[in-house]
């Protein structure tokens, strides 16, 4: 009888051994550790970055032709040489024929929402840095302006983005707002659009935080 039972209790110690899970080596565990504690990269369309909100969303990487902010500035001196300004925030105005430049004022065409109509009409704009304008014409031959904005007027330059007005290309429309109302416009090319908008904004004297000093 005492043989028997001490032939269970061996039998059933096997079975255990048996049973008892394999232990990871230390390197095993290490390796395993640095799995779970190292991020996990997020890919370019990884949703989480947008559920924390605007104020942790994922960062773009900056661009190396990205302009410093202060380019963004309204610049009231009148030393300021236009096109040199505009060719140092990365535009190439010899390859944008649209855009006529020197160094105290802007010309070419662009076209306009009416602010009665609803129609585009294509004028002549002239960005003038020793008058401190910015007037529209019917044609090249400016004999009599239509309209513009004096700079002190001017508060903000925008490309539309929202589509807030029905444009025949809205990707080429871009909005300036003075005290009295919005001009919204349209360019012929990207690069003159972005030509523009940097243009009006060194004379937008209007602007708010510049014009508080902060």
């Amino acid at each position: 009888m005492s043989l028997w039972i001490t032939y269970v209790r061996v039998g059933f110690k096997n079975n255990m051994r048996k049973r008892k899970p394999h232990r990871k080596s230390s390197a095993s565990r290490l390796d395993s550790d640095n799995a779970t504690d190292s991020p996990r990269p997020l890919s370019e369309t990884s949703e989480m970055s947008l559920e924390v909100g605007t104020l942790n969303r994922k960062r773009k990487p900056a661009s190396d032709k990205q302009r410093p902010l202060t380019r963004y500035l309204p610049i009231r001196g009148s030393d300021l040489d236009l096109r040199q300004h505009i060719e140092s925030a990365g535009h190439q105005v010899v390859l944008c024929p649209h855009v006529i430049i020197n160094s105290s004022s802007c010309r070419g065409f662009l076209h306009k929402k009416g602010s009665k109509l609803n129609g585009w009409s294509r004028r002549w704009f002239v960005f003038d840095r020793n008058k401190h304008t910015f007037t529209y014409y019917s044609d090249k031959s400016e004999k009599k302006p239509r309209g513009g904005a004096y700079f002190q007027a001017i508060e903000e330059v925008y490309l539309d983005h929202l589509n807030s007005v029905k444009s025949p290309n809205p990707q080429l429309t871009f909005i300036v707002k003075t005290h009295e109302r919005l001009y919204y416009l349209m360019a012929p090319s990207p690069e003159a659009m972005r030509i523009w908008v940097d243009v009006i904004f060194t004379g937008a004297e209007g602007y708010r935080e510049f014009e508080h000093g902060t």
